[in-house]
């Protein structure tokens, strides 16, 4: 009977070393995290595994196997990427906004569920859950007990939230519990875990989805670190003249074509300065330009969102143009 690692859901082996699973002949009988996690775990390895077509894979097993999945979604990664990815589940669902600790307080969540039903067609049932401030957690499994839910997928991004989320309920329902590996770095989990929860639940972990394209590359750990907030995002207001731009972590330039406010919903360890035409950088890269309506978001996948006051064009220098979307604001003029 094959044995899977408790951490990252890989098969335990000690034929390859390179391989996914690798743990050492002399532990494989007695340990229940294969070496990769154990280093994750106690020495902060940063290990990057590469999954091919891992999104796929994902989705054609739940859509076959699934009886319920939870699908999680963090604030500043809600973009139409993601929310196709949740629609493209087609077996009973609900959405998780995770992370609700880090919403701005002036957001309220009535707000949020309107404009994702308004703007992304998202009319499935939204729970607001936070694992670090506890918010909404016991209700998970408490939703699942109502409707006699026997199994559940928990699904998501990378940094999500879903393996945090499970070592939680785990944690609270099982002794003797062996946590799954969390880390920033992506593709921390490898394949599905099914954890007995109690004598009527299960919960299975999977690996994340991931985006098509980010701002960070993947051997960039500081800035995926810095990408993450830590706490509730604090928004930035730059009213910029047109002989301005802001620049971003050094790797997008952008620019209105008017004088405009421009709100930044992003992780506030990101760095972002305001520069004149005299300071050329970034304006080797490529450019494009992007009409903005009035009180519109300029999402950049991975990162969060920039809420535009006025309708402008703005010239974005960067090397990946995939990463923008244009969407309505949820503030409706109220920000």
């Amino acid at each position: 009977m094959t044995k899977k690692c408790s951490g990252c859901g890989a098969i335990l082996q000690s034929i390859n070393q390179k391989d996914k699973g690798y743990i050492p002949p002399n532990k494989i009988t007695n340990s229940n995290y294969c070496e990769r996690c154990f280093q994750i775990i106690h020495y902060n390895k940063k290990i990057v595994t590469e999954l091919k077509n891992i999104n796929d894979y994902i989705k054609n097993i739940v859509n076959k196997k699934a009886e319920y999945v939870y699908f999680l979604i963090d604030f500043i990664n809600i973009n139409k990427e993601t929310i196709n990815t949740f629609q493209s589940i087609n077996v009973p669902k609900t959405l998780i906004i995770s992370k609700t600790d880090i919403i701005p307080k002036s957001i309220k969540e009535p707000i949020i569920v309107n404009w994702l039903k308004e703007n992304y067609n998202v009319n499935e049932n939204i729970i607001f859950q936070s694992t670090k401030k506890n918010i909404n957690t016991k209700l998970i499994t408490k939703k699942l007990e109502e409707q006699n839910i026997n199994e559940c997928y928990i699904l998501g991004y990378t940094n999500a939230g879903k393996s945090t989320l499970i070592n939680k309920l785990c944690c609270n329902e099982k002794e003797n519990y062996n946590e799954i590996t969390t880390s920033l770095i992506p593709n921390t989990t490898i394949d599905f875990i099914k954890i007995k929860l109690n004598d009527n639940l299960s919960i299975i972990d999977s690996p994340g989805f991931t985006l098509t394209r980010t701002i960070y590359n993947e051997d960039e750990f500081e800035l995926i670190k810095k990408v993450n907030p830590k706490n509730f995002l604090k928004p930035t207001t730059y009213q910029l003249k047109d002989i301005a731009s802001i620049l971003i972590e050094d790797k997008i330039r952008l620019k209105s074509s008017i004088n405009n406010s421009l709100t930044f919903y992003i992780s506030n360890d990101i760095k972002t300065e305001r520069v004149f035409e005299k300071n050329r950088k970034l304006t080797d890269l490529e450019k494009k330009e992007i009409k903005i309506p009035a009180n519109s978001d300029l999402v950049i996948k991975s990162l969060g969102f920039i809420n535009v006051k006025k309708a402008c064009t703005l010239t974005i220098h960067a090397n990946d143009f995939s990463l923008f979307e244009v969407r309505t604001s949820m503030f409706k003029g109220k920000q």
